[in-house]
């Protein structure tokens, strides 16, 4: 079982302490009859529901409460780590029920909301956020689908959209096109299109290593309400950033959930396997590498839930510290989850062993939301734009 010392930490209170528990025990009782990697569509319909049922999706849409809640990141980030303890799949579930309507909650109108939200939040409708195109993934400024005025009431969305989680079986997309009001980033704006809007098609569904609902979208002349914007015109680049700062975190706890998975599996490997008239973990370098992998593992809680709590106690944007927990706690993941697999030896390679399931799960999420080398340049310019305002500060006071 998963080290479980961390939630003692001043980042948590008891209502988060209870949240884990409460998951833990339902996630175990629970998970593993609803998924089967053989039929991945179905699998996400039945974590949906059976997390709308729960009420664990109360926190991936608060807004659908209509009393102002808004996203406890602390919350997400436990959510998240403790469903990808146990399936990779299941955390997929639930990040995507939050991060596709994320923009509804912190930008929408409340009719909006009203009509999204709820239906998330039971589990009985499953949202997308659709923001990446062929040409178009780190560099946001750089997507070509287009918001069109289709009369006083309407746009008309052209174009692709691709890598879209959920793509395929979601019932609304959230989805960021070029409207026009300025030349790049400030260009662009955020609409809600129902999955059964007219234009609106599946043109590819993608297969990846760690199997997901993704898919391919296209828009031809697909006719939208003005009602359905998010936010005001050219307000999208914000509301993707702003959704992307809340979630980026969440990514970095759902890369912890798989690292802690492996190093138990790799402990109990370790404590079982008989070799050199002992067990494998009598050897030193067997040791040196739990260490490391338990060292790296706590020191990525400690960003993943930094940047929560920093966020919750009321920061307006959390983006240095964001991209810190999701590089570091991404890569440091991969890193655990390769050892882990070397301490099974031939065996970590078998398809069915739980640390083959973890090798392939863990590399997209060094990509989505920001691959790491973008985390890298996010980092930087932070620190650059502090530097930067400290010597006009200083300059100023001469």
């Amino acid at each position: 079982m998963a080290d479980r010392s961390f939630l003692a930490w001043p980042f948590f209170d008891e209502a988060h302490r209870g949240v884990a528990g409460e998951l833990g025990r339902w996630a175990d009782g629970t998970i593993d009859r609803l998924v089967d990697h053989h039929d991945v569509d179905g699998s996400c319909r039945r974590l949906v529901a059976a997390l709308g049922r729960a009420g664990f999706l109360r926190a991936a849409a608060p807004a659908a409460q209509g009393d102002g809640s808004l996203f406890d990141v602390r919350t997400l980030c436990l959510i998240r780590e403790t469903l990808a303890y146990r399936s990779g799949l299941a955390d997929f579930a639930f990040a995507m029920q939050g991060l596709g309507t994320g923009p509804i909650t912190l930008f929408g109108s409340d009719a909006l909301r009203q009509r999204y939200l709820p239906k998330v939040v039971r589990g009985e409708a499953i949202a997308a956020f659709a923001l990446s195109e062929p040409e178009a993934g780190s560099d946001v400024a750089a997507m070509t689908t287009t918001a069109t005025p289709d009369g006083p009431d309407h746009v008309r969305l052209d174009g692709l959209k691709t890598w879209i989680s959920n793509g395929g079986i979601a019932d609304h997309y959230v989805v960021f096109a070029r409207s026009g009001e300025a030349a790049g980033a400030r260009g662009i704006s955020a609409y809600v299109v129902d999955a059964d809007a007219p234009g609106l098609s599946i043109a590819e569904r993608i297969d990846v290593i760690a199997p997901h609902p993704l898919a391919t979208l296209k828009f031809d002349g697909c006719r939208v309400p003005l009602a359905r914007r998010i936010g005001g015109g050219g307000d999208g680049f914000k509301v993707a950033m702003a959704t992307l700062d809340v979630f980026r975190s969440t990514v970095g706890a759902a890369a912890l959930g798989l690292a802690r998975r492996a190093l138990d599996e790799a402990l109990g490997r370790a404590a079982s396997r008989r070799m050199f008239g002992g067990v494998l973990g009598d050897l030193q370098l067997t040791q040196a590498g739990l260490a490391e992998m338990a060292t790296g593992i706590d020191a990525a809680a400690l960003l993943v839930y930094r940047a929560a709590w920093t966020k919750d106690r009321g920061a307006a944007r959390v983006t240095r510290e964001a991209a810190m927990a999701k590089l570091f706690a991404t890569e440091t993941a991969q890193q655990v989850i390769d050892r882990a697999v070397q301490i099974f030896g031939g065996l970590g390679v078998r398809q069915g062993v739980k640390v083959e399931e973890l090798y392939r799960e863990i590399r997209a999420l060094r990509i989505y939301e920001g691959a790491t080398e973008v985390q890298k340049v996010v980092i930087g310019r932070e620190l650059m734009k502090a530097a930067q305002a400290a010597t006009a500060g200083g300059d100023a006071a001469q």
